[in-house]
């Protein structure tokens, strides 16, 4: 919440928002899983360009303004959170760390942050609820629509409190990780049905997917649906006619299309088009918390991490997770405390030189 005192003079935790994470948890994780979740589609162009589409941002910070006091809180579909930065879907946690989801959840809670928890997760839907604080469930469209409703009936049931349909992979890219071996429950054919070696054909994203996806996923849920793999402003448009309670824009870290446009490039066309109705998120490439606040001028109204809080979870469990979150909330004051804003609604475009 706010942080009066929190900004220039903070000292960070070891484990914080940085772009060396990656390189650390390298040096934890086994060559597989580190592969696994570093992995980019193709020639790994659209996975290397993310980060540095941030950093090519510059901003034009304001003086003079009461910056005494930072409020870097927000509210997203009715849930209040420390940050605008939650933790996206990412999946196969126990890959990283043997408690799995069940460690990113606490560590998540422990921030006052928000999980979006995977359907391809390791642990059971119901274990992780336990351990979290507030929690949305990603949702995959598979061939066999029973199969995506008793996914989604379950996460209904656990608590989740939104729903992030997931629309950028109606295929999934080959890759090959050798030695790579999923530590999938062995008691849960549904959590077993999303692993490589384990799911069948019917278990596969559907690729005849349409706009009426958003307003069944309504009904047979009663929860409001985000969509997220969303690029383009005219798409944006049609899934808020359609019923989406937000978008959020993404290119999949990199692993569909690859030579996608990046995240923080399609984000302003997509801003201006429905930011006024529903909230729009942006994941990819955000690694620090002045990140954050670039996400922020460039309309967005929050961010999802991916790769960061899986490296944190490698490198510290769930002390890991709540440090690294932490982190970006206290970078993001400082930067808002430094670009003279005290409070989000201060953040916009004309902080950015250029306007974009």
């Amino acid at each position: 919440m706010a942080e009066p005192d929190a900004g220039p003079l903070a000292e960070e935790p070891l484990i914080r928002a940085a772009t060396d994470l990656a390189g650390r948890a390298k040096a934890v994780l086994p060559a597989a899983a580190y592969a696994f979740y570093a992995a980019g589609s193709d020639e790994e162009i659209s996975a290397r360009e993310a980060e540095a589409a941030w950093r090519g941002r510059r901003l034009l910070p304001r003086v003079l303004r009461d910056v005494s006091s930072v409020d870097t809180s927000v509210d997203l579909l009715g849930t209040r959170l420390a940050a605008p930065v939650l933790a996206g879907p990412t999946a196969f946690h126990r890959m990283a760390h043997d408690e799995g989801e069940t460690a990113t959840a606490a560590g998540v809670a422990a921030a006052g942050s928000l999980l979006v928890l995977s359907s391809r997760a390791t642990r059971h839907p119901e274990e992780v609820a336990a351990a979290a604080g507030p929690w949305w469930f990603q949702v995959y469209w598979l061939r066999d629509a029973e199969v995506t409703r008793s996914q989604v009936d379950r996460a209904v049931a656990a608590g989740a409190r939104a729903l992030v349909l997931t629309v950028d992979a109606p295929y999934v890219p080959p890759r090959v990780t050798p030695g790579l071996a999923l530590p999938l429950p062995e008691d849960d054919a549904l959590c077993r049905s999303v692993g490589v070696g384990t799911r069948l054909p019917g278990w596969e994203q559907d690729p005849s997917l349409g706009l009426d996806a958003i307003e069944r996923l309504h009904r047979m849920s009663g929860l409001p649906v985000l969509v997220k793999g969303v690029l383009r402003a005219d798409d944006a448009r049609a899934c808020v006619a359609a019923g989406a309670a937000g978008v959020i824009v993404s290119n999949h870290g990199g692993r569909q299309l690859d030579r996608a446009v990046t995240s923080a490039d399609a984000l302003p066309a997509v801003a201006a088009a429905v930011g006024a109705e529903v909230p729009v998120l942006v994941d990819g490439g955000v690694r620090t918390g002045t990140d954050v606040l670039v996400a922020l001028a460039l309309g967005a109204r929050a961010v999802l991490l991916g790769r960061p809080v899986v490296w944190a979870l490698a490198l510290g469990g769930r002390a890991g997770v709540t440090a690294l979150l932490d982190s970006y909330r206290t970078q993001l004051s400082t930067a808002m405390a430094l670009a003279g804003c005290g409070s989000l609604e201060d953040v916009g475009a004309d902080l950015l030189h250029g306007g974009s």
